[in-house]
C-alpha cells in the first residue's frame, strides 16, 4: 500500500525508463464529464483534479443502502489525448485493494469449514511446520531461533504471521526475500523480466520459498504489512482443491457480475485499461501503458496481495455485497454473520498495531479484519466505527461502512499513492454531499 511499494521500482532500469519517456503532465487537461448533480461536491474535486493535472482521469462510487450507485467520472485513462474517457468500466490496477477480495475468500471456507482462523497453515503447506524467527529483526545477520508458535490463518488475514514485505523489509532479510524471490506483485516492463526471472513460477513454489525465511516476529504478536494475502493464496488452493483464480472467478467475481475484475486483461478490454503513472517531481511519466500493459499477459502466479484489475462499477458490487452483509441481487456469497465477523477487529490479542496507522495512513483507532483495516471507534466528523478497507499502491481507494449502508471507492492510478491529499479530498466531498 502507499508508496512503499514502489521501493520495488527504484532501482537504474526504473529511473532510465522513466527518464527517457518524460512524458509530462503538462500537457492540456482533458474536459470532464457532465456533471452529476447528486454529488456536487465530489464532482468539484474530481474535475479540480483533472484541471490541475494531478491525474488524467478518475472515477469515484458512491453507494447509500441498495439506492442506484452515484458514479462520477472526470477526464481520460491516459494523458494522451485520444485516450478514452474515464468510467464505470474503465480498468485500473488496483494493487493491495486485492487483499480484501483474498481476505473474503479465505472466509468462505471459514463458513464452510474448510478452514479455521486459528487453523496452523501448516495443515496445508507442510513447510511451514517449523518457522524460525529472527534473533534481531534489526540486525546483520540472519541469526534466528525456533519460533514458540504455528502460523495460521488468522495471521495471514492479519499481517500478525511474522512475515516480511520486500516494500518494507530491510537488511539481510530483505536481501533473503530478494534471493528466494519473494516478490509477488507486477509494475511494467522495464522491470517485468529480471522480477520475473527471479520469482517463484507457481503459487505452490512461492509457498515453499516464503517458508525458507525466518520470521520478523513471533506469530501473533506484531502487525507487519506483510506477504501475508499472497501466502494465502496457495492455502485457499489447498483447502478448496481449486487454482486460487478459479475460486475467486467461481465463488466471487461470477455471482456477483464482476466481469471485469481478474489478474489478466482480456485483449478486446486492452482499450479500457488506464495508463499507470510514476510522479518524478511534478512531471508524471507511464510505467506501463494500457494498450501494451504486462496485465495482457498471465502473471507468474495469481498474486492474492497486490494483483487484481478491477473497474469502480465492479468494485463497488464487491462493497456492496460486504455492506448488506454477503448478499447482492439475490444471490448469497456468504452468510451474514461471516461478512460481519470479516468486517469485524480480527487481530489476535495483545498486538502491537504500532505500525498499522503509519503504514495505512489512516488516523484513528484501527484493527484489522479479513485483509483490512477497521475502524474501533468514530473519527469525530469522519468515518464511522466499523468501516472496513484498504487501499492500492497507484491511489486506489476503498471502504464500506455497514453500519451506516454507505459504500466508496476511487479508481486512479500513479504512483506514489501519496503524492496527492486524495483521501482527505474525498472524505472531505462526500461528507459536504451527504450533508446536502
Amino acid at each position: 500500500m502507499k508508496s512503499r511499494f514502489l521501493k520495488l521500482a527504484l532501482g537504474g532500469a526504473m529511473v532510465a525508463m522513466v527518464a527517457a519517456q518524460s512524458t509530462s503532465a503538462q500537457q492540456a487537461a482533458p474536459a470532464p464529464t457532465r456533471a452529476a448533480e447528486a454529488m456536487p461536491a465530489v464532482r468539484a474535486m474530481a474535475d479540480r483534479y483533472v484541471a490541475e493535472r494531478k491525474v488524467p482521469g478518475i472515477v469515484v462510487g458512491v453507494g447509500r443502502g441498495d439506492r442506484p450507485t452515484e458514479f462520477v467520472s472526470a477526464g481520460r485513462i491516459a494523458d494522451e489525448p485520444q485516450a478514452p474517457a474515464a468510467g464505470p468500466d474503465s480498468l485500473w490496477r488496483i494493487y493491495s485493494m486485492t487483499k480484501p477480495v483474498t481476505g473474503m475468500a479465505a472466509m468462505i471456507l471459514v463458513e464452510e469449514g474448510k478452514l479455521k482462523l486459528d487453523q496452523p497453515i501448516s495443515d496445508f503447506i507442510p513447510a511451514f511446520r517449523n518457522m524460525r524467527v529472527l534473533d534481531d529483526p534489526n540486525g546483520t545477520t540472519l541469526a534466528s531461533h525456533p519460533a514458540k508458535t504455528q502460523i495460521t490463518v488468522r495471521h495471514l488475514l492479519t499481517h500478525t504471521a511474522g512475515l516480511g514485505y520486500s516494500i518494507i523489509t530491510k537488511g539481510p532479510l530483505l536481501d533473503e526475500y530478494n534471493r528466494l524471490g519473494l516478490n509477488p506483485a507486477a509494475v511494467g516492463p522495464a522491470m517485468e523480466p529480471q522480477m520475473r526471472a527471479a520469482r517463484a513460477p507457481t503459487l505452490e513454489e512461492f509457498a515453499n520459498r516464503v517458508a525458507q525465511a525466518p520470521l520478523i516476529a513471533e506469530p501473533g504478536t506484531k502487525w507487519s504489512y506483510s506477504i501475508g494475502l499472497d501466502l494465502l493464496g496457495r492455502v485457499i488452493e489447498v483447502a478448496s482443491g481449486q487454482k486460487f483464480d478459479d475460486f475467486l472467478k467461481a465463488r466471487i467475481f461470477d455471482p456477483l457480475k464482476m466481469n471485469s475484475t481478474g489478474f489478466v486483461v482480456a485483449p478486446e478490454n486492452a482499450s479500457r485499461l488506464a495508463t499507470n503513472y510514476f510522479y518524478m517531481g511534478e512531471n508524471r511519466v507511464p510505467v506501463d501503458g494500457g494498450p501494451t500493459s504486462i496485465w495482457l499477459k498471465p502473471p507468474s502466479f495469481p498474486y492474492g496481495g497486490a494483483g487484481l484489475v478491477s473497474s469502480a462499477r465492479d468494485y463497488d458490487r464487491f462493497l456492496h455485497m460486504l455492506q448488506n452483509g454477503g448478499t447482492l441481487d439475490g444471490v448469497r456469497i456468504m452468510k451474514p454473520e461471516t461478512a460481519k465477523l470479516a468486517m469485524s477487529n480480527l487481530l489476535p490479542a495483545g498486538t502491537d498495531t504500532s505500525a498499522l496507522g503509519a503504514i495505512s495512513g489512516l488516523s484513528g483507532k484501527l484493527g484489522f479484519g479479513a485483509g483490512g483495516s477497521v475502524y474501533l471507534v468514530d473519527v469525530p466528523g469522519g468515518v464511522g466505527k466499523g468501516t472496513y478497507g484498504w487501499a492500492g499502491a497507484a491511489g486506489t481507494l476503498a471502504w464500506v461502512d455497514p453500519e451506516r449502508s454507505i459504500r466508496g471507492v476511487v479508481m486512479v492510478n500513479y504512483m506514489p499513492g501519496e503524492k496527492w491529499p486524495l483521501r482527505a479530498d474525498i472524505n472531505q466531498a462526500i461528507a459536504a454531499d451527504f450533508r446536502r
